[in-house]
């Protein structure tokens, strides 16, 4: 009961974490628009894909799942059922990380600087802090982001192969997808303030693994808020603000790497 209770703490301080950043950001207009410009390009880019697979999702379980056609018709549906939702699942995890990564990308200076007046106001600022700068923060970003998202490809193909199981490809595989999609957005929508105190990607990921429900309590609301249509253009700032409070809780007293 003791471990149920911490857990259940954690995913709550995570998703509160999201909520002061969302305070941060909508309290200041200047951090509002710095975040929002990045993710207004990548935001089209993102329903776009999105709006192509609605559109022929059904056709590429079809072509996917031939040997089904002599099935009776209850459990071919269920099949290409199971393996559409794990097809959709798996392919907006792989489209928000890309769209993370290239947002990163193209608007590095500006949440390094939401990052660096977050610390500074809200957390009396980080000692020997790095300076990225745009160069270094696109490196960083387009690095970090092949590597999570040959990840995510590598869930997507276990995804799609345990959709096909009926009932379980229907309930638990979509929520592991949740789960698997938000703690990879949450590791690269932290890279700056955990780049900015030196820690590298093998070092975040063994912080936040470390506090994984608190890590998931943040990064779950920023994944399903992110599937709302250009919602990204307020929840990417105030992502940015909250992923800043999160990498200082779960980087404190932990040891930093070297990049």
């Amino acid at each position: 009961m003791p471990l149920v209770i911490t857990v259940l703490r954690d995913l709550g301080t995570g998703v509160g974490l999201l909520g002061r950043g969302f305070a941060l950001v909508l309290g200041n207009r200047r951090l509002l628009v710095r975040g929002a410009l990045p993710a207004l390009l990548t935001s089209v880019l993102l329903f776009a894909g999105l709006t192509a697979l609605a559109l022929f999702a059904d056709d590429l379980v079809t072509w996917a799942t031939p040997f089904a056609d002599d099935w009776s018709q209850t459990w071919r549906t269920v099949l290409r059922i199971g393996a559409g939702i794990s097809l959709v699942v798996g392919a907006v995890a792989l489209s928000l990380l890309l769209f993370a990564a290239l947002t990163l990308i193209v608007g590095g200076p500006f949440y390094e600087s939401i990052a660096e007046e977050v610390e500074d106001r809200e957390l009396g600022g980080v000692p020997s802090a790095q300076e990225i700068g745009w160069g270094r923060s696109a490196w960083i970003g387009l690095r970090d982001g092949v590597l999570l998202v040959l990840r995510a490809l590598v869930w997507a193909v276990v995804l799609f192969a345990l959709g096909f199981i009926p009932v379980l490809g229907q309930t638990v595989v979509p929520v592991l997808a949740v789960c698997v999609g938000a703690w990879l957005l949450t590791i690269e929508m932290t890279a700056i303030p955990f780049v900015r105190r030196g820690a590298s990607l093998r070092d975040r990921r063994r912080v936040l693994r470390g506090r994984r429900a608190l890590t998931l309590g943040f990064g779950i609301p920023v994944y399903l808020l992110c599937l709302i249509p250009f919602a990204a253009l307020l929840v990417f700032p105030a992502a940015m603000a909250g992923g800043t409070l999160l990498a200082h809780r779960v980087s404190a007293g932990a040891p930093a790497g070297r990049r």
